[in-house]
C-alpha cells in the first residue's frame, strides 16, 4: 500500500498535487510520503510484538536525514555500512545504541568514529575485521559490541547482484567456521560478543529462504550457548521484497514474516533485530519526470524524459521493472499506445522500458515512476554533468524540499584547475 493516488484526476502524494510540487521545483524530482512511511515501519514493529525487537532501517535504500529523523522519531533503529550512513544516522537525531554498523570492509578510522560517537553493535563479517576491531577498541580503552554475521549458504533466490547468502558471495564466515571464530572472538580484548547476523539477500518475494536460513542461526545459537557463549541477540537481516508492479502476485506480508520468525528463533530468548529498507521505503516513493520529446522511429515510438539512468539507474542496473503512469489519470476505455520510455543520456542502456503499453502523453506532460523511493536517489550519480534531483518530502497537505538540486555553478566549483594549467 502507499498513498499515492490520483484525486479528481490528478495524482497526488498524500494530500499534494504531484503537478503542483512539479511547478514549485521542477522535473524530475524524487517525492516520499511521511504517512506511507510510518505505515510501513509500523507494520514491523507490529509484526514482531511480542518478542523484544529492534527495527533497524537500512539507510542504504533511502539516506535522506528527514527521511532517517522521520523513522528515527517512531522509534527506528538504522542500519549503517558506511560512517557516512553514520553520521546521517547521527545527524538525524537517532542514538548510538540504536545503531547497527553492518559491512564487509570497515575501516579502522570508521570502527573508531563509532567507538567514540556510541553504537548498538558491529556485525563483523570476517577475522581480520574481528582483530582489527579489537585493537581499535583496546586503544580506545573501550568494548566493541559483536555480532558475527554468518553465511549459511542459503539460495535466496532472488537477482544475483543483490544475493548475499551463498558460499560463493563476499559475506560472512561460513556458518561450519562459525564455533571457531566465535572462540577466537571471545578469546580477543576488547570485544563483547552479543549475537548472531546473518542476511541472505534483498527483494526476497518467497519465505523459504528465510525459514531455512533461520532454522540454521537457530541451531547454530544452542551450539555457541554449549559452547559458553552469551548469545542474546539475533539479527535477521532484511530483503523482504516489494511488488514492483500491480499485480495479482505479491510478496509474503510484514505479518507472515513476523510470524516465520516467531515460528523459527522465537523460542530461544533472544532479542531480535530485522533491518528492512527496500519494504519501508521503496513504495514510498516515486520519480517524476517530465516528458521532452515523442519520437517515431522505425516500428516503435520513443517517449524521451527528462530523467535518466543517473537518476534512476536500476533499470540499467538490473533490467528492473518500475510500473510508469501519467499524473494525469487516463481517460477511461482510452487507447494505450506502446513506448520504449528512455532518458536524454547518451548510451543506449538508459532505457527505462521497451514497448511499454501506457496510457498516450504529449511533450510537457508529466509520469511518475511507481516504487522509486529504494535505491532511487541514494544510487544517483551526475553522469553527463546532470545535476542531482531534488527530493521532496510531503506530510498531510505540505510538502518541503529535502534536498536541493545544485546549481551548474555549484557543481564546478568543485574542481579545481592546477597552477601549472
Amino acid at each position: 500500500m502507499d498513498h499515492f493516488t490520483y484525486k479528481n484526476g490528478h495524482l497526488h502524494a498524500e494530500d499534494v498535487a504531484i503537478a503542483d510540487i512539479a511547478a514549485s521545483v521542477g522535473t524530475p524530482f524524487y517525492v516520499y510520503s511521511t504517512a506511507t512511511l510510518t505505515r510501513h515501519y509500523r507494520l514491523f514493529t507490529d509484526a514482531l510484538t511480542p518478542l523484544p525487537h529492534q527495527v533497524c532501517f537500512a539507510i542504504k535504500s533511502l539516506s535522506n536525514v528527514a527521511v532517517l529523523k522521520t523513522l528515527g522519531d517512531l522509534g527506528a533503529g538504522m542500519d549503517v555500512v558506511s560512517v557516512g550512513e553514520y553520521m546521517r544516522a547521527k545527524a538525524a537525531g537517532v542514538p548510538g545504541e540504536r545503531i547497527v554498523f553492518s559491512g564487509v570492509g570497515k575501516t579502522r578510522a570508521e570502527m573508531r568514529v563509532a567507538l567514540e560517537g556510541g553504537i548498538r553493535q558491529f556485525n563483523v563479517e570476517s577475522e581480520p575485521e574481528l582483530r582489527a576491531l579489537s585493537e581499535v577498541a583496546t586503544s580506545l580503552g573501550l568494548v566493541a559490541p559483536i555480532t558475527i554475521r554468518v553465511n549459511p549458504d542459503v539460495d535466496a533466490k532472488t537477482h544475483e547482484k543483490i544475493s548475499t547468502g551463498k558460499k560463493g558471495d563476499k559475506f560472512g564466515i561460513p556458518i561450519s567456521r562459525a564455533s571457531a571464530v566465535y572462540a577466537e572472538a571471545a578469546s580477543l580484548p576488547g570485544l563483547d560478543v552479543v549475537g548472531i547476523d546473518v542476511h541472505i539477500g534483498s527483494q526476497l518475494t518467497d519465505l523459504a529462504p528465510f525459514e531455512q536460513a533461520y532454522l540454521m542461526v537457530a541451531d547454530l545459537t544452542r551450539q555457541l550457548r554449549a559452547e559458553g557463549h552469551d548469545i542474546r541477540r539475533l539479527d535477521l537481516g532484511g530483503g523482504l521484497g516489494i511488488p514492483y508492479t500491480r499485480s495479482n502476485e505479491a510478496p509474503p506480508l510484514p505479518t507472515d514474516y513476523g510470524a516465520l520468525i516467531k515460528r523459527t528463533v522465537g523460542d530461544l530468548g533472544c532479542e531480535i533485530e530485522i533491518e528492512p529498507g527496500r519494504l519501508i521505503s521503496g513504495n514510498a516513493g516515486l520519480l517524476v519526470a517530465g516528458v521532452i520529446y515523442l519520437k517515431h522511429g522505425e516500428g516503435r515510438n520513443f517517449l524521451i524524459l527528462d530523467a535518466a539512468m543517473n537518476d534512476l539507474v536500476r533499470p540499467a542496473m538490473y533490467g528492473a521493472h518500475h510500473d510508469i503512469i501519467p499524473v494525469v489519470e487516463p481517460v477511461p476505455g482510452v487507447e494505450p499506445q506502446s513506448f520504449d520510455i528512455v532518458g536524454p543520456v547518451c548510451e543506449s542502456g538508459d532505457t527505462f522500458a521497451k514497448g511499454r503499453a501506457m496510457a498516450p502523453v504529449a511533450e510537457g506532460d508529466l509520469v511518475a515512476f511507481r516504487s522509486a523511493g529504494a535505491y532511487g536517489a541514494v544510487m544517483a550519480s551526475e553522469y553527463n554533468t546532470r545535476p542531482l534531483i531534488p527530493e521532496v518530502l510531503v506530510k498531510a497537505d505540505q510538502f518541503a524540499v529535502i534536498r536541493e538540486r545544485p546549481t551548474f555553478d555549484e557543481i564546478l566549483k568543485r574542481d579545481t584547475i592546477p597552477a601549472w594549467l
